[in-house]
């Protein structure tokens, strides 16, 4: 599971169940008279069949965008499924709301329950039609940059030549002079070592960061057409090889498989 796939709109969706989920508490009904009113959990099929049934929606469609690869129930999509439920439970607490017994009064769980529920359906909706609900709702980190090759890190106790006097510098007393120098002379630098080059690896190509803009498979080096993994926008990958368009890319876990679609994806 990658919690980096869910998208603003699984946000939106999320927050609406919590907001539901705390509705169902609060008073259902009210009248005049009466200070104990009941909530939706006093009525079980409005408890749990509508309000925890909305939290069970918003659930199905968050795991539904996590998983590596979609999953179906009766040939459904889970995240077809949990908007179904989102709608459904908007429906009933509208008529909830428009029909309330003669008497009784609207409670704030009743109110707070439709409007939660109203959000928790536009979000299950909209969420994978509006480019601004399909942002990553977690930033991708920024890979960090490799050192150059032979950079060292700044010198201090146990690095390698730490203790060297630097050119111009005393010995520490009890140093002795270098062979063929007067005794206190101080030593001269000598002639600068040249570093050793970095092999060039073959061809152009340097592995690379790379993150895509939607979901994309990720398909068999042997070149067979069953994915082996799913990209998920907002998870950084590693392209190891290029192949004509297509890139060879390494998951998180070490899988390696082939991207087809190249187009749009935001090197890092």
């Amino acid at each position: 599971m990658n919690i980096r796939s869910l998208t603003r709109g699984d946000g939106v969706v999320i927050g609406a169940a919590v907001l539901l989920f705390i509705a169902s508490f609060l008073s259902f009904y009210t009248a005049d008279g009466y200070s104990d009113a009941p909530n939706a959990w006093e009525y079980l099929y409005m408890g749990l069949g509508v309000y925890f049934g909305g939290v069970i929606a918003a659930a199905l469609i968050a795991v539904n965008r996590i998983l590596p690869q979609p999953r179906k129930v009766a040939g459904l999509d889970l995240g077809t499924v949990g908007a179904s439920f989102a709608v459904m439970v908007l429906w009933v607490l509208f008529w909830s709301l428009v029909d309330v017994p003669d008497g009784l009064s609207a409670g704030g769980g009743l109110i707070l329950g439709f409007i939660a529920a109203l959000v928790l359906a536009g979000g299950a909706i909209a969420g994978p039609l509006l480019p601004a609900l399909q942002a990553a709702l977690i930033p991708a980190p920024r890979p960090v940059a490799p050192q150059p090759y032979g950079a060292q890190p700044p010198g201090g106790y146990g690095y390698p030549g730490a203790g060297a006097p630097q050119p111009g510098q005393p010995q520490p007393y009890g140093g002795q002079p270098q062979p063929g120098q007067p005794y206190g002379a101080q030593p001269q630098p000598g002639p600068a070592q040249p570093q050793p080059q970095a092999p060039q690896p073959a061809g152009d190509f340097s592995p690379f960061w790379f993150a895509v803009p939607v979901a994309r498979p990720l398909f068999a080096e042997d070149g067979s057409q069953s994915p082996i993994a799913e990209l998920a926008p907002g998870t950084w990958y590693l392209a190891v090889e290029q192949r004509g368009a297509n890139l060879v890319a390494q998951t998180q876990d070490g899988r390696r498989g082939v991207l087809q679609d190249t187009s749009g994806i935001q090197r890092g």
